[in-house]
């Protein structure tokens, strides 16, 4: 059933009560796909294969999919929803953007909703054979400039989703210390004249399953092909810094896209988009490499609690993440102090009344069991998950701004 059958596209109080009473807190999600006309589908996001293309082939393939997300995609010639989570209830659909309008204190808590007027934050799988173009999110207060938001993110490679390495497990992130800002200024001048080396001025690091990296706004990064979970601000700015990538011209376009128009051409204002000192830090890994850390306080006999993005931007907590792991029979009781999304990535059993299940193989359009919101009022009365399978039970969940105190901090893996 396609998430518009059955829409529920005003009004959407009533259901939204029934669903969160039968739920006891939990909202059933379905799958929400986008694609990318500039990238190639890295067939690791248990998309069927037939429907990989299923918006089109002129839209480009499918390599990406959005968890609890109320950010609409930038891309061009979207369909109205792309990018948007819907919620699924008794056979009806309806946006998780709606759900938090009708009762942001209720789905997202009273402290988030008050200041944002929205749930700021989303995450994503997203999914390439090769490596994305070098490549930047603005700050917030050059993405202002356009009437946008900046964008923060983190990765963090599940192991279950990373079967295979793909074409290049490695990532460009920064800029080599020492690099000047006129040969940065060489390669945008040299856009058309083929590949304008922008690489040869980084690093690239070798990726490692079950790790992450926690990447500022401003900073230069060209995600590799392992598939990636990715809690970032509700943004999708970006400008793309290099011109040729595994062969394929990058469009200027697509370097400007978000910045104002009168300095599409103005090299001096695109190079200050980026964060000099971040770019060229010495001791970039430390200040941006993750690796989990387990949380005694959330972890018992039979499950292990871990964060997996943890850290702050510019000293704020805008957003974080953690992975928990239930042995076979065992349950227990989650209670977190702010609202998440959970995604399913490995076993089977139940949160709170709703069923958990990793699927094999989904079509588009298809509902599954794997993908659950766990509103402010469910987390902070507690739900309980159970492994009901002959295997791990691992769901990843990510949080809000400011919702933890206890919250790790970057580099705190090397003591723990």
């Amino acid at each position: 059933m396609s998430v518009e059958e059955n829409l529920v596209s005003d009004n959407v109080s009533g259901i939204l009560d029934s669903a969160l009473d039968a739920g006891e807190g939990l909202l059933r999600l379905t799958p929400t796909w986008v694609p990318r006309s500039f990238l190639h589908p890295g067939r690791r996001l248990r998309l069927h294969t037939d429907d990989l293309y299923a918006y089109g082939a002129d839209r480009g393939g499918i390599d990406e999919r959005w968890f609890g997300s109320t950010t609409e995609a930038a891309n061009e010639g979207r369909v109205w929803h792309e990018g948007l989570s819907f919620c699924s209830f008794e056979d009806k659909t309806f946006l998780l953007r709606d759900a938090v309008s009708e009762a942001g204190s209720r789905v997202i808590g009273s402290t988030i909703y008050d200041k944002y007027d929205r749930w700021p934050i989303y995450s994503k799988f997203f999914d390439n054979m090769g490596p994305i173009p070098h490549h930047m999110h603005q700050r917030f207060e050059d993405a202002e400039l356009v009437g946008q938001e900046g964008k923060p993110e983190s990765y963090y490679f599940a192991p279950q989703y990373n079967n295979v390495d793909n074409n290049f497990s490695y990532t460009f992130m920064g800029l080599e210390p020492g690099t000047t800002k006129a040969q940065v200024r060489k390669c945008l001048e040299d856009w058309n004249k083929g590949d304008n080396g922008i690489l040869d001025l980084s690093k690239a690091y070798r990726l490692k399953r079950g790790t992450g990296w926690l990447i500022p706004p401003g900073v230069l990064h060209a995600p590799g092909s392992l598939c990636t979970y990715e809690p970032q601000w509700g943004s999708d700015v970006f400008g793309m810094f290099q011109s040729i990538v595994e062969g394929r011209y990058v469009p200027w376009s697509l370097l400007v896209k978000d910045m104002p128009e009168e300095k599409h051409q103005d090299l001096d204002f695109i190079m200050g988009q980026l964060d000099w000192e971040k770019n060229i830090d010495p001791n970039f890994k430390d200040s941006n490499y993750l690796e989990p850390i387990v949380d005694p306080e959330k972890s018992g006999v039979g499950y292990t609690d871990r964060w997996i993005v943890y850290g702050t931007v510019d000293s704020k907590q805008l957003f974080s993440a953690k992975e928990l792991t239930i042995a076979p029979g065992a349950k227990c009781t989650l209670q977190d102090p702010g609202a998440s999304s959970w995604i399913t990535t490995q076993g089977k059993g139940r949160i709170g009344s709703m069923a958990l299940q990793t699927p094999a193989l989904i079509r588009f359009g298809e509902h599954t069991e794997d993908e659950v919101f766990i509103t402010h009022e469910a987390a902070t009365c507690g739900v309980e998950i159970e492994n009901t399978g002959a295997e791990d039970l691992v769901g990843l969940r990510y949080f809000g701004p400011d919702v933890h105190a206890n919250l790790p901090v970057m580099g705190a893996y090397k003591n723990s």
